[in-house]
């Protein structure tokens, strides 16, 4: 792996860490007005403050927590519900199989956003809501990506003797399915993460999940919009912590598809 890419690795556990770890961080409050609004970086206050005179670090600090877990959550709940039934659909035929993929096309029809917004109406302020719509939003793509995965398997040559023994489904996933399908899954699950994060993060910049004065690296792109030419930190940290966090995922994934042999939508070359 080339300079470059160890620096976006390195990035992404970074960006990460520093997501899960920053509330217990010694950086102040987040909801505290320490300055005056829109002031430049300076000495105490290292990015400046944003536009209610708050620490524009401290609210970084506290405002990737909610965003990484529900991405991480999301993808967790979406490739396992996505490997569930995408190896059965690809594996079954007939109507057993067809009915769960009619369901998910008509939720897969409806607009990311819109399916979004649609579920986070029903408890606005709910984190846990908030992971529930991502999921949902992930899991048509994921069984797709693993029923073609899937298909590909069954068509090989002892994937047929196997079923012709009489071995059943179960033994057939075990043995047949899931070793020839793993590196695919993984890539498919980094996918999923990126898609995670960035719904996550569009959450956050329409006040979805937790309200203000919550944090959110989202929402501070939103909140402090207004203030770009007086303190561009305030929208550029966040917006750049966001970013960096989804390329190095894209660069993993992309290492990852390679192995595997498979070209994935969404990724970039290094």
């Amino acid at each position: 792996m080339r300079a470059g890419s160890w620096l976006l690795c390195g990035g992404a556990v970074a960006v990460a860490l520093f997501a899960l770890a920053g509330p217990w961080l010694p950086l102040g409050s987040p909801t505290a007005q320490v300055a005056p609004p829109l002031m430049p970086p300076g000495p105490g206050h290292q990015l400046g403050s944003d536009l209610l005179g708050r620490d524009v670090v401290a609210r970084l600090a506290h405002g990737g927590q909610a965003l990484l877990l529900q991405a991480l959550g999301a993808t967790v709940l979406g490739s396992l519900a996505g490997l569930t039934i995408g190896t059965l659909t690809g594996l079954g035929t007939g109507r057993a199989a067809r009915v769960p993929l009619r369901v998910l096309d008509a939720l897969s029809a409806l607009p990311s956003l819109l399916l979004l917004l649609l579920l986070a109406a029903g408890r606005p302020g709910d984190d846990l809501m908030m992971l529930t719509a991502i999921t949902a939003v992930s899991v048509p793509f994921s069984v797709r990506m693993i029923r073609e995965a899937t298909r590909r398997v069954a068509g090989t040559a002892y994937a047929t003797a196997a079923r012709a023994r009489g071995d059943g489904v179960w033994h057939r996933l075990r043995h047949d399915v899931l070793p020839n399908i793993a590196e695919t899954a993984w890539a498919e699950a980094g996918v999923r993460f990126i898609a995670a994060t960035q719904l996550s993060a569009t959450a956050g910049f329409l006040g979805l999940g937790a309200p203000a004065p919550a944090a959110n690296w989202g929402r501070m792109v939103r909140e402090n919009a207004a203030g770009l030419t007086m303190n561009p930190w305030a929208v550029l940290a966040p917006a750049a912590l966001i970013v960096v966090l989804a390329l190095s995922c894209t660069l993993l994934i992309d290492r990852v598809a390679t192995r595997a042999g498979t070209e994935l939508p969404g990724s970039v070359t290094a």
